[in-house]
């Protein structure tokens, strides 16, 4: 139901199952991560206390990007920063995934409505390098 895809010691993304449903608070993601992902479920009634966020500045050096699938099936293609293909891995509606290092690029696999979540500002082309994906059998992961 949690999944961490590695390679070569590198955390390239977390796999939240749609049917993860631990109750109370977990994080997912280092400290150290300039994002941070974590499930939440709490019963009727339960307070969150008021609060605001202060301001603490932070640096970014890499874009990490979280995707919610809303509806749909997609299929994600993991790389290394060589542009290596590692595998692959399924995605379906309800599930929730932190792409943290490395490369991915994606197929659409049903009619897919997604959510993604990432650092700004954005910075355009600069944020990213694409390439030609070169998969000689898909494996899955």
């Amino acid at each position: 139901m949690l999944q961490e895809i590695k390679h070569n010691n590198k955390l390239l993304a977390i796999i939240i199952s749609n049917k993860y449903a631990e109750p109370g608070i977990h994080f997912f993601t280092p400290d150290d991560f300039s994002q941070q992902l974590a499930f939440m479920k709490h019963h009727v009634g339960k307070i969150i206390q008021p609060h605001v966020h202060n301001p603490v500045q932070r640096q970014v050096h890499f874009t990490k990007e979280t995707l919610f699938i809303r509806k749909g099936k997609i299929r994600i293609d993991f790389f290394t920063d060589q542009q290596n293909y590692i595998g692959s891995h399924i995605l379906e509606t309800g599930d929730v995934i932190l792409l943290s290092e490395g490369g991915h690029g994606f197929e659409i696999l049903e009619e897919t409505e997604m959510i993604e979540i990432k650092q700004g500002p954005y910075a355009g082309e600069a944020d990213k390098t694409r390439f030609e994906a070169k998969i000689e059998k898909r494996k899955e992961i």
